[in-house]
């Protein structure tokens, strides 16, 4: 294992570090200052350079896939073309093509008994990003407070981007890192938006019927009692990993389990995932009409429309429920098999008396991965204080690429990580998994040293 025993650099270095930012300290807005890249494209960079030095790393940390390990859907990519060969690159409507804004409607209606209005309560965008970040602009006004989950992917940075005051509440492994509506309940009286994800990014777990419910109704009292006197409090609901859920695990919506819900809440999917279509570039929302219109009026302003072509072909896959069945089921067995071998794998480590764990796979594309490895020696002398040093530390001598949760916004990270294995083989996971082991094993003062 000597190959991947180098010194790295400073890995806020890859991304310009906090000396450009003091430069540039009269020169940019307080926004500009306020934010930075994101900790995973930092540590993204660093692996990537490992990588180029030929040194073997099993890279968990980027939520995409591989493209040749997991093509575009047939259907998708035909229809791209024939698209392209209809000559359709022009610009689409703002709200998005008809028939894609049809396909959407009759997507939720047929899974979740839901009705949404094509022509007003739905619009399409240049990935599910842009909406994320437009419902909360659409909603919320400097100073309002934004609550969300930690941990929590980028709802950190849409708060800042809006000038909200972003309350972050921390959840605990005892509740597979998902919020309660007894942790969102001292912080909602004054919010104006709660920002949730299920599949949760960065965890893996999703919310029961009732753990959603309770949230739900905890929503709808807030509302009535501010009705009249106060704006109500919306839910942005990311949905993205829906379509990807295993053992029969069923996915809610908030407007099905309380239909009052459906004019205080702003759903945001897209086919980045579940297709393995994260470049072209296509998502959609679904929400009260006056919000929708005035996202879509942003949405002109800033020019986050997903191309043409790509759309007409999305509206081609949603359409053909059969052909959509058909992929999933291949789709979702391929990623499930690498969770599965990477989560008993862990669950090995732990039987053995090592401290790591990892919870088991229930949707979406990550899992979430505990080393606790606090206090602990290196063979060269470092004592692993922080997850940022366990995660550099099993990147050097493991040759294994995960993400803290400390990068989600979490405070409280209780030693774990998130490991997306989309763009790994198999092979990759096996064979990064003794390594782990070993490079464990040779940590010093713990209890299971060998002599």
């Amino acid at each position: 294992m000597n190959e991947i025993l180098s010194q790295p650099a400073n890995i806020d270095d890859v991304a310009g570090g906090q000396g450009l930012c003091e430069a540039s300290a009269g020169r940019l807005s307080r926004l500009a200052l306020e934010l930075d890249y994101s900790g995973i494209i930092k540590l993204a960079s660093y692996v990537q350079r490992q990588i180029d030095d030929g040194r073997p790393i099993c890279d968990l940390i980027i939520g995409d896939f591989d493209p040749a390990r997991f093509p575009l859907p047939g259907v998708l990519r035909q229809a791209i073309y024939q698209a392209y060969a209809d000559n359709q690159h022009d610009y689409p409507p703002l709200e998005g093509v008809l028939p894609l804004r049809e396909a959407i409607a009759g997507l939720t209606k047929r899974c979740f008994q839901v009705d949404y209005d094509p022509d007003s309560e739905i619009i399409i965008s240049g990935g599910a990003r842009p909406l994320l970040y437009l419902a909360l602009l659409a909603v919320a006004d400097p100073g309002d407070t934004v609550i969300y989950p930690a941990p929590s992917w980028n709802n950190m940075y849409y708060a800042t981007l809006c000038g909200a005051r972003g309350v972050a509440v921390e959840t605990t492994a005892e509740n597979q890192f998902l919020p309660t509506a007894q942790d969102f309940a001292p912080h909602i009286q004054d919010a104006r938006a709660i920002a949730l994800c299920s599949p949760q990014n960065p965890v893996g777990t999703m919310f029961s019927r009732q753990a959603l419910e309770e949230i739900c109704d905890l929503v709808v009292a807030e509302n009535r009692r501010r009705r009249g006197r106060q704006k109500p409090l919306y839910m942005v609901f990311d949905q993205v990993y829906w379509m990807l859920t295993y053992q029969a695990l069923p996915h809610y919506q908030p407007a099905q389990l309380r239909p009052e819900l459906k004019e205080y809440t702003i759903v945001v999917d897209g086919g980045s995932k579940a297709f393995a279509a994260t470049g072209l570039r296509v998502g959609w929302g679904m929400g009260p009409a006056d919000v929708i219109d005035k996202m879509k009026l942003m949405i002109e302003h800033i020019g986050a429309i997903a191309p043409k072509a790509e759309q007409l072909a999305m509206a081609a896959l949603l359409h053909n429920h059969a052909l959509l069945q058909d992929h999933l089921a291949t789709f979702k067995t391929r990623i499930f098999n690498s969770l599965q071998l990477l989560h008993g794998g862990m669950q090995r480590m732990k039987e053995e008396g090592l401290p790591v764990d990892a919870m088991a796979p229930m949707g979406g594309i990550y899992l979430s991965m505990q080393f606790n490895l606090a206090g602990r020696v290196t063979p060269a002398g470092q004592v692993l204080r922080t997850p940022e040093d366990v995660s550099r530390y099993l990147i050097d001598h493991a040759g294994l690429a995960v993400v803290p949760f400390s990068y989600f916004g979490m405070t409280r990270a209780e030693w774990w990580f998130r490991a997306a294995v989309c763009a790994v083989l198999p092979e990759q996971i096996e064979n990064a998994l003794p390594r782990v082991r070993d490079a464990i094993i040779a940590l010093r003062n713990a209890q299971y040293l060998r002599e």
